[in-house]
């Protein structure tokens, strides 16, 4: 149950709603009832599952942004946009930063980056955001 709690809040911030998934993995770390790794692939799934989630909204909901609606505020997605057109793919390095990276994973989807690709760039990031959490959190205990 712990596990699924971890990949919900995971899948949660890496959309565009609030969530706090270092939080969860932090506590869970200092609980020593789990075993890191699968807690770092549980919330590297979790997150990237999130944000293949924003890339499915750009791919096939961009033309409802003007909407009121539309969870992306134009002042963040024209920031994602411009970090794409400076940094291209490499960008989705990035995917795990604060307020930005949500943002960038939606704009990969209107851009139409392939599929695979999005998931190995953001698979990349989202890992390493976890493994230096992690690494932080058990190094502090």
């Amino acid at each position: 149950m712990a596990h699924l709690s971890l990949f919900l809040t995971a899948l949660l911030a890496a959309t565009l709603l609030p969530a706090q998934s270092e939080a969860v993995l932090a506590a869970m770390l200092l609980d020593g009832t789990h075993d890191w790794r699968g807690l770092v692939l549980v919330a590297t799934v979790g997150n990237t599952l999130g944000a293949t989630i924003n890339w499915i909204l750009g791919r096939f909901a961009s033309h409802f942004r003007n909407r009121e609606w539309f969870p992306l505020r134009s002042r963040l997605y024209e920031r994602a946009q411009d970090w794409f057109a400076r940094y291209g793919v490499w960008s989705l390095l990035l995917s795990w930063l604060p307020f930005v990276g949500d943002p960038l994973t939606v704009i990969a989807g209107v851009l139409r980056v392939k599929i695979w690709t999005f998931l190995i760039l953001v698979t990349i990031g989202k890992a390493s955001r976890y493994l230096i959490i992690t690494a932080t959190t058990l190094w502090l205990a």
